[in-house]
């Protein structure tokens, strides 16, 4: 993964996106035939799971003390992640339709990986400063 604006505090979606591709498709081993296939589906799925992320209520800001709105939250919350998880299951499949199932596994260990070492690297940062 590339040193990227990220880690000098300043976050770059389309960095982070570029550098995701990137990482995906080195770790993956796709061809330039499978990716030229895939990245317009991957793409795509990547724009609704950011899309369904982004709406709905910010929780950071939900009183405690209010049931109701916090039930109401919790379901909202727990929509969304159905959600996000039958955007995952529909692109796995049109995966499957344009690369071998081994690649797609590929793919899916090595967007988890990315994420997690993104991750690793905000809190590193974190205990530095």
């Amino acid at each position: 993964m590339t040193i990227s604006a990220q880690e000098k505090g300043k976050f770059n979606p389309a960095k982070f996106e570029s550098d995701l591709e990137t990482y995906i498709t080195s770790q993956a081993e796709l061809t330039q035939e499978e990716s030229a296939k895939f990245l317009p589906l991957w793409r795509e799925m990547r724009k609704k799971q950011l899309e369904t992320m982004k709406s709905g209520k910010d929780y950071r800001r939900i009183d405690f003390n209010d049931d109701k709105k916090c039930a109401e939250a919790i379901r909202q919350h727990d929509e969304k992640d159905i959600k996000l998880k039958e955007i995952q299951r529909t692109y796995h499949n049109k995966f499957l339709k344009v690369l071998a199932a081994g690649k797609v596994m590929r793919v899916i260990r090595a967007e988890d990986r990315f994420h997690k070492q993104a991750f690793k690297r905000v809190v590193d940062r974190q205990k530095r400063h």
